[in-house]
């Protein structure tokens, strides 16, 4: 996975559309906001980004400060790792996300605490218990050697098993082993609270287990990202070679291979400029379930490629109108199978397409995927839904 080292900082213009949660902390602590008209002519405040380390972003999203994320660009080539590093640490961060809920579930539901709560019905630790973060973050200083011990006995197996895997290059081994650490490092502070305070316990080895195996199972999970990373450039270079073979018709008359825009630079140069001048761009949208959504939702991923035409304002009006009437949906695989010859390269997009299927069947990751068209109109809006 990824034999590309993630860059230090990404320099790439970015929306980030905040939660309410998000938007309060801004407003608190006298952050501007700005108001974005976003892909889908919906208005919405957030801040942009335009050159961050990833580190800033994720924490941003660990603490559900973040509902959706949207770039644009003409041209997507040249932006290539930097939308690739975008969606990977989207996925890695819901994925964490989703890995703390669930192993803070299993504590409460674990050995431990029922019988905590037995012998101490006055002070019940339940979802409901209130916790001071100051405190625990003391308790947790004074216990930083247990921690970092308790750690690594969870993590041995997965190193173990790592290091042996002979698929693996030594860099992707790397990656691997700072992943399964992350996961561990990005429990919140209670989980590790209530795992030294009842070290040793009855109920305690179990406990550890159970963080361990399921460890395990996201670490499976995590392989989708990078598949869910390539799917999105394939759709978005897709949409831009679309755009970018629309344009050199109407500037050339005609008068030049339709196929020289895609590799001659200076045809290429002159069709970009014209396409950033009539603001003709593709638009990638991530949305991201929100800690606070109803169940089943808070580890819904939905990535979606708009490509915004010129006449996208008319199209959408009319859409609006007749909704259903002008919508007709398809899967993405059908799209990819309809694309006409030279279009796309319609055996990649399958090629892409079928393995992330089978990555997120494997690990029991709900995918679905659809093309919405309004008719008569080369418009698409292209739907990635995965639920984590």
């Amino acid at each position: 996975m990824g034999s590309q080292e993630r860059k230090a900082i990404i320099e790439l213009p970015v929306k980030v559309i905040l939660t309410e949660v998000g938007t309060t902390f801004f407003i608190n602590n006298k952050k501007n906001l700005r108001k974005f008209k976003l892909a889908d002519n919906v208005e919405e405040y957030g801040i942009l980004m335009d050159r961050f380390t990833p580190g800033s972003l994720q924490r941003m999203m660990l603490i559900d400060y973040v509902s959706k994320v949207e770039i644009s660009n003409s041209e997507f080539v040249t932006i290539r790792q930097e939308v690739m590093d975008i969606s990977k640490l989207i996925t890695y961060s819901m994925l964490y996300r989703q890995y703390d809920g669930y192993i803070f579930q299993r504590v409460l539901a674990s050995e431990v605490i029922r019988n905590w709560n037995r012998k101490n019905p006055a002070n019940i630790i339940d979802d409901k218990t209130k916790t001071n973060e100051a405190f625990l973050q003391n308790i947790l200083k004074e216990k930083e050697k247990d921690i970092a011990e308790i750690k690594q006995s969870i993590l041995a197996p997965m190193y173990a098993f790592i290091s042996k895997n002979s698929s693996l290059l030594p860099e992707e081994k790397n990656i691997q082993l700072l992943l399964s650490e992350k996961f561990l490092n990005n429990l919140r502070p209670f989980i590790w609270f209530i795992v030294t305070k009842f070290k040793g316990s009855d109920g305690y080895e179990a406990l550890i287990k159970d963080i361990r195996t399921s460890l395990a199972e996201y670490m499976e999970k995590a392989k989708i990202a990078e598949y869910v990373a390539l799917n999105i450039m394939e759709l978005a270079t897709n949409a831009e070679n679309s755009n970018l073979k629309r344009e050199a018709k109407a500037i050339f008359k005609g008068a030049v291979d339709m196929n020289s825009v895609l590799f001659d630079p200076n045809v290429r140069r002159q069709v970009i400029e014209s396409l950033k001048r009539k603001g003709e761009l593709v638009y990638v949208s991530w949305k991201l379930g929100s800690r606070g959504a109803s169940i089943g939702t808070q580890g819904k991923l939905q990535v979606t490629i708009f490509n915004k035409e010129s006449e996208y304002e008319k199209m959408k009006e009319a859409f609006d109108e007749k909704k259903s009437a002008d919508l007709r949906k398809r899967s993405l695989q059908d799209f990819y199978k309809d694309l006409p010859d030279g279009e796309a390269n319609t055996e990649l997009g399958l090629y892409y397409l079928s393995y992330l299927s089978e990555a997120c069947e494997k690990v029991n990751i709900k995918f679905e995927s659809q093309v919405n068209q309004v008719s008569g109109s080369d418009l698409t809006v292209i739907t990635l839904a995965i639920n984590l």
